[in-house]
């Protein structure tokens, strides 16, 4: 055995002596992996790039994962748009009542803590009930008046790294009219969402009163897209369009009016529910969605083992076998069961997960 393997081997029991005497080691499996990781890499040439960007993205998730751990229960929205909208335009003064609105339901809003549509979105909902991620560039881009000095600020080394938690701690994107970064983020949910990497979250595009801006990309995506057959027909249920902001913040409402989340088991898709609904329900279900199935039916289920541990091990279930691939019409079931069981009393506070 080669001194290097030697020595690599001795760092990782001392590591895992130094895990045994961790106050908290319910995650053991997965500190474990991270920590053979990082001994592997450790082991291999690789060049003082390599380390300062792996300490780097550490770093930017280290920072991330303590600002939002606070605040895991409360469902979030992230605001995406322009930059450069003034103050004084429709499409700022819709994105501050927006956020205003959906603050006033119990969200939380996250935005990327710069100018336009995003101090608007910082404007309305206010520091106590947003986010900002920033960004650290060259030329030092400040983070608008509205979160700066905030404890929810989080500076961002990676853009990659800000991406990752726009996405995964939002339950909910609301897009209003921007330039190319606009059209990334709303490309790359949307990609992200048919691929099933996302979500299922509602996804809404908001425009000013009359506005065609959306409305015109949506154009161009039944047109060069859905009528080309390079997506499929039920894809666009994926968003919403609206120049209404009523109509927007029910869009998120409703989506999570009996729908909580779900995950999978091995390779079933759990649906949790906050209510339960009935056989007949279930039955109509199949009947009207079968065509997303690999196999089997949609069933009614209480928690696997798998769950024992989760948050969620008390709510409801649907269990089935998806075929991962129609996720425009697994949209249209979550709609379907909301409007099942939108009048039952379990069916509240959207707000909560």
């Amino acid at each position: 055995m080669s001194p290097s393997l030697n020595s690599t081997e001795s760092l990782y029991n001392d590591l895992l002596e130094l895990f045994a005497e961790l106050p908290n080691a319910k995650y053991q499996k997965f500190i474990e992996r991270t920590l053979a990781s990082l001994v592997r890499i450790a082991g291999d040439e690789i060049e003082r790039l390599d380390w300062k960007i792996l300490t780097a993205c550490l770093e930017d998730m280290e920072r991330a994962f303590r600002v939002f751990y606070p605040y895991r229960h409360v469902r979030k929205i992230t605001i995406f748009g322009s930059a450069r909208i003034t103050e004084d335009s429709p499409e700022y003064k819709m994105a501050a009542q927006f956020a205003h609105s959906v603050t006033q339901q119990g969200f939380m809003v996250i935005t990327g803590a710069g100018g336009g549509i995003m101090q608007a979105g910082n404007e309305g909902a206010g520091a106590a009930q947003s986010f900002g991620l920033n960004i650290q560039l060259p030329f030092e881009q400040g983070a608008n008046p509205f979160i700066a000095g905030d404890r929810k600020l989080i500076n961002f080394k990676y853009f990659f790294t800000r991406k990752l938690f726009f996405l995964r701690e939002s339950d909910a994107l609301a897009l209003f009219p921007g330039g190319f970064g606009t059209q990334d983020e709303a490309f790359e949910c949307l990609t992200l969402s048919q691929t099933g990497r996302l979500g299922p979250v509602p996804l809404v595009l908001i425009d000013r009163a009359g506005g065609d801006y959306w409305h015109d990309w949506n154009a161009y995506i039944h047109k060069h897209l859905v009528g080309r057959g390079l997506v499929s027909p039920a894809d666009p249920s994926l968003y919403t369009i609206t120049d209404n902001l009523d109509v927007a913040c029910e869009v998120i409402r409703s989506f999570y009016r009996v729908y909580h989340s779900s995950r999978y088991v091995n390779d079933k898709f759990v649906m949790r529910l906050k209510s339960e609904l009935s056989e007949a329900d279930v039955e109509q279900l199949n009947t009207d969605f079968s065509d997303i199935l690999v196999k089997g039916r949609i069933e009614k289920s209480q928690a696997f083992p798998e769950e024992a541990a989760d948050d969620t091990s008390e709510l409801p279930r649907l269990v089935f076998y998806f075929n991962q691939r129609d996720l425009g019409r697994l949209y249209q079931l979550i709609a379907t069961i909301n409007q099942i069981g939108a009048t039952t009393p379990a069916a509240a506070h959207p707000e909560q997960k």
